[in-house]
């Protein structure tokens, strides 16, 4: 069971997520999201506060009178519920809930404690709310997909339970749980704030990191089929080097090396002095794709983890507007639902992920081009050249995901148009970047795949699996129980599914 406290870490924001650990309420956070509530109530009474007793954008200009102040809240919502396009993967749902639910926690929204009670209830319950990928312009936050899940706290629109899309009102009845009340400005704090694209960036961040260490760990094994030297990840020639993350690439590439028997010593073979001939047998340096590694991976992996630190930044953030601050009973009104910092991570995250993807296909490429690595068939074909294709077919599939990568790395921080009549003239695009960087990361998965089947594939045309590392032993065997050893010409589609799904559940 995860509290809600001071502060939520991004692994107990994971752990939540991904291993369906409860969420609670303590009382110290009941009791801070109450005095707010309490002060809100009581200062607004005779002071213009945005929306609370005017209208909404370009219409605050307008009074709202004190007997329509609760519907306005509804009119909100229901009028903001117009997204489009496909749903939201449940999980990036149960993400934002759990990014919206931390940030009213911290009493600078004024909502009434019920609105905090009843999102733990739809994690814990695992009631996603239906919200759609389209809509959000990222500054006053994420205003159309959290429409959709203040549509549901209210008891209106569809949610998914237990596989099916149903309606709001029968699950709740199913349930027994009770839609919150408008009390005072429940439809602007819930909807005014980033927690859509924060959460999608958890998400993102948490498969990045999958990412990465596959792609080290597919980058360890091709440099033992090519039995490569060990220098280019020796701790001496990154040391010199002053980046952390090219540092910590190597020291991963020695250890998943450290009981190899493939990779070689410079001072065995070059370095002999046996070697006079005029054309080298040996060769002397491998490619970049083998060689340059701790180089392309380092600043993959501190992008990664400079994105999870802003992430947490961010779900432990208030970010709606206005912000209600109870120590010095006063209302602030600001941007904070801006999602400038989310939109630039994320555009910075798909660039680097897309650049994993193209080393993974330039290393396929180098498996399956005989010319250039000398040691295997064309295509890895272990059947008969000419009558069958080996991997021939898929390398077409992880040549095209590559360039959908590519095209779709464009930035959307710089993508501002403006819009609500000139009043958000300048705004992030945070939830399309998140958006569009989870496909980023999932094509970089298929990719992977493809690569991970090649590469065992080819240690089996080497006869190599026992004299490889056991951390690549490991990851043969898996990967050989989902798709044996072949030489006839196979649908492959099944087989690259499958190994998808265990590079993304390992």
């Amino acid at each position: 069971m995860n509290t809600i406290n001071e502060h939520l870490s991004l692994q107990e924001f994971i752990g939540i997520i991904f291993e369906n650990n409860k969420v609670s309420i303590n009382d110290k956070v009941e009791a801070r999201v109450t005095e707010s509530f309490n002060f809100l109530k009581e200062f607004s009474e005779n002071k213009v506060i945005y929306g609370v007793n005017t209208g909404f954008g370009p219409m605050a200009q307008y009074r709202i009178e004190d007997k329509d102040r609760n519907q306005l809240q509804y009119n909100l919502i229901r009028s903001h519920a117009s997204g489009t396009g496909k749903p939201l993967e449940p999980v990036f749902v149960k993400a934002a809930i759990l990014a919206r639910l931390n940030s009213l926690s911290l009493g600078n929204s004024g909502v009434h404690p019920s609105v905090i009670h009843l999102m733990a209830e739809l994690i814990n319950k695992d009631i996603t709310p239906l919200i759609f990928e389209h809509g959000g312009v990222g500054a006053s936050g994420d205003l159309v997909q959290l429409a959709h899940l203040a549509l549901v706290l209210i008891g209106e629109g569809e949610v998914f339970y237990k596989g099916q899309r149903r309606t709001t009102k029968e699950v709740f009845e199913i349930e027994n749980l009770q839609p919150i009340k408008v009390a005072i400005r429940e439809g602007l704090a819930l909807m005014n704030g980033t927690s859509v694209m924060t959460g999608i960036g958890v998400v993102n961040v948490h498969n990045a990191s999958k990412l990465l260490d596959w792609s080290l760990k597919c980058s360890c094994a091709i440099n033992e089929l090519v039995q490569a030297y060990d220098d280019h990840f020796s701790s001496e020639l990154n040391q010199t080097k002053r980046h952390k993350g090219q540092q910590e690439i190597a020291l991963r590439m020695r250890n998943h090396l450290e009981n190899s028997s493939l990779i070689r010593k410079r001072e065995d073979h070059l370095y002999s002095g046996d070697n006079n001939e005029s054309i080298f047998k040996e060769k002397v340096q491998e490619y970049y794709s083998l060689r340059c590694v701790p180089q392309i991976l380092g600043p993959i992996l501190e992008t990664i983890e400079n994105t999870a630190s802003i992430l947490e930044d961010e779900f432990n953030s208030a970010n709606d507007n206005p912000i209600i601050d109870v120590k010095n009973q006063h209302v602030y009104h600001g941007g904070n639902f801006h999602g400038d910092y989310i939109s630039l991570e994320m555009d910075k995250l798909k660039i680097v992920i897309t650049k994993l993807t193209m080393l993974a296909e330039r290393q396929l490429n180098y498996l399956l081009n005989s010319k250039i690595n000398e040691i295997l068939p064309p295509f890895v074909n272990l059947g008969t050249l000419g009558f069958n294709f080996g991997m021939q077919g898929v390398q077409f599939t992880a040549t095209s995901t590559t360039a959908e990568n590519q095209m779709l790395s464009n930035p959307m921080y710089i993508h501002s148009i403006p819009n609500n009549n000139d009043n958000q003239d300048i705004v992030s695009m945070g939830t399309n970047a998140a958006v569009i960087t989870s496909k980023v990361i999932e094509n970089a998965f298929e990719v992977l795949s493809i690569e991970l089947i090649t590469i065992v594939q080819a240690i089996d045309y080497l006869n190599q699996k026992d004299k490889i590392s056991s951390t690549t032993r490991k990851i043969y065997n898996d990967v050989r129980a989902i798709i044996p050893v072949f030489d006839q010409d196979q649908v492959m589609y099944p087989f690259v599914q499958k190994v998808k799904d265990y590079l993304i559940n390992k």
